[in-house]
């Protein structure tokens, strides 16, 4: 796995915990070595590898890579314990030459690193203390001799170094202060000095504030991202930097792929402390954890070029930059920009040539060029479709190196690649003509300009009059006046031409609209006419017809979704119609209602009207349940909250039913949009849409569509979820890794869970750190996915109409007057059917079914009469 993808780092750590199992020592330490040389290890990794290396260090040049060993783990991470184990490892070389003072260095970058760590410092100090004191033991000398002036000078030196840890700790906010206090006391035969005395109870009192920020951190849960930064903007507000570093530190060694951390982290080194080795560690750091983020990159090659690091480290830095996988393509573009920054920033323009210049030039093509091939090839877009870069390319030879012929040639090319359409690009190029070029471009500009542009023409039109009102000749004005009159009057045909076409294709909706219902019209009339020749064949009276009717409605026929009656229509697929485009399809008439209470169905229900002037203060509302008893005392109940309501027009069915839509209407313009925040809202038991009115046949673009469907960085989408998990079974797993803003669980339009779910966190940070703890987590026997939310394109048909036909284009199953029975003379006994047919076993010998069954048999044979069977008999 690791030869197809060297970044899996979990793979690293799987073949590292095999090879420690297996006892491989020389594959593990390479193993180890290339994890560490791709990514910043953990404390838990290094200490497992330092005292593997510390098991098999016996000479002392195996113990000088042991300190190299340190030397590295020490600048991944700020980590207590590995300082302390490289303290106590040090020890063990105290018997070398120097090796007191190396112990004692180590002792003290260790308290400069964590000294100040209120929970884990005090370890740190007393290890310290303890050393200290063991070199005091071997000093002292022999019973009852008498120590020499050098013996004498030697113990008081070492006993001011124990006096002097004592008050340095005494004077720092640590737990247990009142332990070491208390050691301190019986320790010195002395009294403790007053200073000393003043700087403990001031420590005590700072770490009575800190106790509230540590106790926060003890209880709170992983990552702990809201409790760190409590805890660093106190300490911002309190001013310490060391203090300020050790707490940044400490929340990242915890939160190390927190991108938004890592860069408050180097902003505040950048702008406060200002040490080269400090800012540029911290840079380097942050990279390492994060490379996928491009302001990472940036701020460290700032960073290096405001500490004058040289040009090939810097270039360098950017080449790795480039390899470090980001995840959209104008990231490539943002670290380009920021490169060719760096580079223009060394060139000295005062000279017509340089190698800075030649340097800069050779990266503008280079970074054209890696947008084109590179980044096209793996995002299928530069990231750069405005040539921002070849823009800033062009400024640069125009203002700064006079060289106006490049500076066209280049604007040249950045209009053939799809930009000669718009306004906005042409003006750029006119303001760069106009400032550092001639009048005569300028103009040759404006015209291309003039007939080019397809957005605002007005515009550039505009431009070119007040360039030839300024300074051109009769001659000059009347060619753009003519340019200027022709480019809008073809632009005003074209769009009469468009209005035209949209107006023609509205008009055609409407006619096939109207065809589709004249069409089902039809449709049901010849149902109803068969229906009726059903009963006169069966000799029915009018009470029995009236029974068949009665038992027709208690078992209706099956219906094609989208054609009937909306109780049988499911729920999921509900139409929102009604925007003044597209009506839904009339829903016919059961098959067996009578003529006249069909008739008068459509008498008693009112067809609803839409004043389209009161758009403005009406909103649409749909989705709701057809069984809803009283829909408009339900919807008045519940959008008077919104303001007052100056009526609510349900849409009914030619039966009678609720079709699940109405429009409700306002006296206020603001009450309507206040309403549309109760979109979505369950109502009995089916979310409610509430979108505004607009005249989808005016707008066909018009999309009411509440969510983003780009990417959300601080935005997580979840699947795979249980239908049964509910928002706040979501929100106590969610919460314990952010702020959870909201919490969005997708149904489908009947209100039911479809197992997906969106989650917006406060920031980035958190998101990112969300998806990387709860990604395969088990809910309920459920193992969930979560990504950052990044919804693919909404793709619409090309031919809708096409879609809608072949919904119906099945043929529906004929079916008989009692539902899904083939026929009536089906279910009677044959003696009863010869006695009520003697004709048709007098006509051919053999017996007819009535003519619902003979249309249903493939070939119906052709029927005799008697002559005819009399000839056929004669011919034998």
């Amino acid at each position: 796995k690791l030869s197809i993808n060297a970044f899996d780092y979990n793979c690293h750590l799987d073949l590292i915990k095999l090879l420690r199992q297996e006892g491989e020592l020389v594959k593990l330490r390479r193993a180890r070595q290339k994890m560490s040389e791709l990514f910043p290890l953990t404390e838990e990794i290094w200490l497992d590898w330092l005292k593997d290396e510390i098991k098999m260090a016996s000479e002392s040049s195996e113990r000088e890579k042991v300190y190299e060993l340190f030397e590295r783990a020490v600048k991944d991470y700020i980590c207590p314990e590995i300082w302390l184990e490289y303290a106590q490892y040090s020890i063990g070389g105290i018997g070398q030459e120097g090796g007191i003072e190396k112990v004692r260095s180590i002792f003290e970058r260790a308290l400069t690193a964590v000294g100040l760590h209120v929970t884990k410092g005090t370890a740190l100090w007393e290890a310290y203390r303890e050393f200290e004191n063991a070199i005091l033991e071997t000093a002292q000398p022999a019973p009852g001799s008498v120590p020499s002036p050098e013996q004498q000078q030697m113990l008081c030196s070492q006993l001011e170094k124990i006096h002097t840890l004592f008050r340095r700790q005494l004077g720092i906010p640590l737990l247990d202060m009142e332990a070491s206090y208390a050691e301190y006391e019986e320790w010195s035969e002395d009294p403790i000095p007053e200073t000393v005395i003043k700087n403990y109870k001031k420590a005590l009192q700072q770490l009575e504030k800190c106790k509230p920020y540590e106790e926060a951190l003890l209880g709170a849960e992983t990552p702990k991202l809201a409790e760190y930064q409590a805890y660093i903007d106190f300490e911002m507000k309190a001013g310490d930097p060391a203090r300020i570093q050790l707490i940044y530190e400490r929340a990242l060694a915890e939160n190390c792929l927190v991108p938004d951390l890592w860069a408050r982290y180097n902003q505040y080194l950048d702008r406060q402390l200002k040490v080269k080795e400090l800012v540029l560690s911290a840079h380097d750091r942050a990279v390492r954890n994060c490379p996928w983020t491009v302001g990472l990159w940036i701020r460290y090659l700032l960073a290096m070029e405001r500490h004058r690091v040289d040009h090939g480290t810097i270039s360098e830095m950017f080449e790795k930059a480039l390899n470090a996988g980001f995840i959209q393509a104008t990231d490539y573009v943002e670290i380009w920009q920021a490169y060719l920054d760096y580079l223009r920033r060394r060139v000295d323009f005062s000279q017509d040539s340089s190698k800075e210049l030649e340097e800069l030039r050779s990266a503008f093509a280079r970074a054209v060029e890696y947008l084109k091939q590179e980044v096209e090839e793996r995002f299928s877009e530069s990231g750069d479709p405005s040539c921002t870069i070849m823009q800033n390319w062009a400024r640069v030879e125009a203002r700064l190196c006079n060289n106006m012929q490049k500076a066209r040639e280049l604007w040249d090319n950045i209009m053939t690649k799809g930009n000669a359409k718009y306004a906005n690009m042409w003006l750029e190029y006119y303001n760069l003509e106009r400032a550092h070029g001639d009048t005569q471009h300028c103009r040759k500009a404006l015209h291309r300009a003039v007939q080019c542009t397809s957005d605002y023409p007005e515009h550039v039109c505009e431009v070119l009059l007040t360039l030839e009102r300024i300074e051109g000749t009769l001659e000059d004005w009347d060619a753009a006046v003519q340019k200027t009159e022709n480019r809008l009057a073809r632009v005003n045909e074209q769009r009469a031409k468009a209005a035209e076409k949209e107006a023609a294709l509205a008009k055609q909706e409407e006619e096939k609209a109207e065809q589709r219902k004249q069409a089902r019209a039809e449709k049901k009339a010849s149902k109803k006419a068969k229906k009726t020749r059903v009963g006169d064949k069966r000799k029915a009276d009018d009470d029995d017809e009236g029974e068949w009717g009665q038992e027709e409605e208690e078992q209706p026929s099956k219906r094609h979704k989208g054609d009937g009656d909306g109780v049988l229509v499911e729920e999921d697929m509900e139409v929102e119609t009604g925007l003044f485009g597209r009506i839904g399809p009339e829903k016919p008439d059961r098959p067996g209602n009578q003529k006249e209470k069909a008739s008068t169905s459509r008498k008693d229900i009112p067809k609803v009207l839409h004043d389209s002037s009161k758009d403005n203060v009406t909103v649409f509302v749909s989705n709701l349940s057809y069984n809803m008893a009283d829909p408009e005392g339900k919807l008045k109940e519940l959008f008077e909250s919104c303001g007052e309501v100056a009526e609510i027009r349900p849409v009914f069915s030619n039966k009678g039913t609720f079709r699940g839509y109405c429009y409700v209407e306002f006296k206020e313009e603001k009450s309507a949009l206040q309403a549309l925040g109760l979109d979505r809202k369950v109502v009995e038991g089916r979310p409610m849409f509430v979108s505004p009115c607009v005249d989808k046949n005016k707008n066909p673009d018009f999309k009411v569509f509440r969510y983003s469907t780009t990417l959300e960085k601080h935005k997580l989408f979840i699947s795979g979820l249980p239908f049964s998990c509910t928002k706040e079974e979501l929100e106590d797993v969610c919460k314990a890794h952010g702020n959870v803003k909201d919490i969005r669980l997708v149904t489908n339009r009947a209100g039911k869970p479809k197992g997906l779910a969106y989650v917006e966190y406060e920031n980035e940070a958190q998101a990112s750190q969300a998806v990387l703890k709860m990604d395969g987590l088990t809910i309920k026997e459920h193992v969930i996915k979560v990504a950052i939310s990044n919804p693919p394109l909404r793709k619409l048909p090309d031919k809708p109409e096409t879609g809608r036909a072949s919904q119906f284009a099945v043929p529906r199953q004929v079916y008989g007057a009692r539902g899904k029975g083939r026929t009536q003379l089906s279910m009677m006994p044959r003696a009863l059917q010869r006695q009520s047919n003697p004709v048709a076993k007098a006509e051919n010998g053999m017996v007819q079914n009535s003519p619902a069954t003979s249309s249903e048999s493939p070939e119906e044979p052709k029927k005799m009469s008697n002559a005819d069977f009399a000839k056929m008999l004669l011919k034998k």
